[in-house]
């Protein structure tokens, strides 16, 4: 199988290379990148004149709610909605039901992407049995099963020793562990942001302090033990000089942001929409300024989508009822675009080392580089194809978006797995 990408503007922070060339793909595998790649009988070829070439996109914080919730999204249905917002791998969390604390869960949700044939699925195993916080899951077994990362995501390990121990463990296993940073006894009951627009739509608050004195331990713990953490959606002014203050001291720490933290703030919230309620929740002006910041700056190292679809029903009923979360796979790209690099808060080089590049180097996956040799994932994107986000055209199950209606520029025209054409965009759609 050959495929031959034409005139592409190839851009792979991992070799520095930012020009317009030509990607020659075989068997799957990325086999030269050169100018001028003669055309040969029965090579397919993509003409990608004035568009982004890359390694394929990787989003490490993805929830598939299979097994136990199909009728919000299966791993097909999520394989399908990654593909479509340009995504070739994506980690799934563990809050599945049951809870992907075992082999068989963990080798269930790898089988499920590995038929699906859609973008690559990894899953994430949880930290603790039942994701309770209590009880350690058997590393080595879940690594075995295919676990690429721990996680209570959802939930977070209040229990510091509990979290030292993980931490410590799982260097054996050269293993991130992903934090849900939120001290509970801080935020519980809370809703949306605790600030000025909590306090005049009457609902319970959910203060920046709750996530930034869960980052500050996790850190710290991070730093005693040398384990590797990852901290999971970043949203906050305090936490983001937090990474960044720990950094400077050498912390084996990483961190995300989510493309809802950097496009809407809690404002957002008034109306009741329950679609803005997410958690960690939206937060002000200046928080959103810090994480675009954090961004710019490196402090942050990967964009993910923390997609966590619900359905119609779950969604439809007073704000304090509906679950946390909000689909992105989507539509993070062009958020991407639209948000940061059309404003000049970041360049290319910045975007896809923050959407491929990092997150293969942190996670430890394969992809995230166009070097010959390499696995074929790419997406190649179209800079400047407007859209207007419509919820019911998404691959995904839920409709949970606050984006629906929004014109963004900057969409996935093709994503490719191995050397294999997994999304092309219907013209038709725009």
């Amino acid at each position: 199988m050959k495929l031959l990408i034409r005139g592409g503007r190839i851009i792979d922070p991992a070799q520095a290379m930012d020009k317009v060339t030509d990607i020659l793909v075989i068997n799957g595998k990325v086999e030269t990148v050169a100018n001028n790649i003669e055309a040969r009988e029965g090579m397919k070829e993509i003409d990608a004149e004035g568009l982004i070439v890359c390694p394929g996109l990787i989003d490490v914080h993805t929830h598939l709610r299979e097994p136990g919730q199909e009728h919000k999204e299966t791993v097909f249905t999520g394989a399908a909605a990654a593909a479509a917002g340009g995504y070739t791998a994506v980690c799934a969390m563990p809050n599945t039901d049951p809870v992907a604390d075992n082999q068989t869960v963990v080798s269930f949700v790898k089988q499920r992407g590995i038929n699906a044939q859609l973008s690559r699925v990894y899953p994430i195993a949880a930290i603790t049995k039942g994701s309770q916080g209590q009880e350690l899951t058997e590393v080595g077994d879940l690594v075995g099963a295919g676990a690429v990362a721990l996680s209570d995501d959802g939930q977070p390990v209040m229990n510091a020793a509990v979290m030292r121990r993980a931490l410590e463990y799982t260097k054996l296993f050269s293993l991130p562990i992903v934090s849900h940073a939120e001290d509970k006894t801080l935020s519980a009951g809370g809703v949306m942001h605790e600030g000025e627009v909590s306090t005049r739509l009457g609902l319970s608050g959910i203060p920046a302090l709750a996530e930034e004195v869960a980052v500050m331990r996790d850190i710290l713990l991070a730093e005693a033990t040398g384990g590797q953490l990852h901290l999971a959606h970043i949203s906050t002014v305090g936490a983001v000089n937090l990474v960044r203050q720990a950094k400077l001291r050498g912390a084996n720490i990483t961190a995300e942001a989510a493309p809802h933290h950097f496009s809407l703030t809690h404002q957002a919230v008034d109306g009741y929409h329950t679609d803005t309620k997410v958690n960690p929740p939206l937060r002000t002006e200046a928080d959103v300024e810090a994480v675009i910041k954090g961004l710019s700056e490196g402090t942050l190292d990967v964009i993910a989508t923390d997609h966590a679809p619900h359905s119609m029903e779950e969604k439809d009923v007073e704000f304090d009822l509906a679950p946390f979360g909000l689909v992105g796979l989507e539509t993070a790209l062009a958020l991407v675009v639209s948000k940061l690099i059309r404003p000049g808060h970041l360049n290319w080089t910045q975007a896809v080392t923050l959407l491929s590049t990092n997150p293969a180097r942190i996670f430890k996956l394969p992809g995230g580089t166009l070097t010959p040799g390499s696995e074929a994932d790419i997406t190649i994107i179209n800079p400047d194809l407007e859209r207007t986000v419509t919820k019911e055209l998404f691959k995904s199950k839920g409709r949970n978006t606050p984006f629906d209606g929004w014109k963004l520029q900057g969409w996935a025209e093709y994503t490719i797995v191995s050397g294999k054409i997994i999304f092309q965009r219907n013209s038709k759609e725009g």
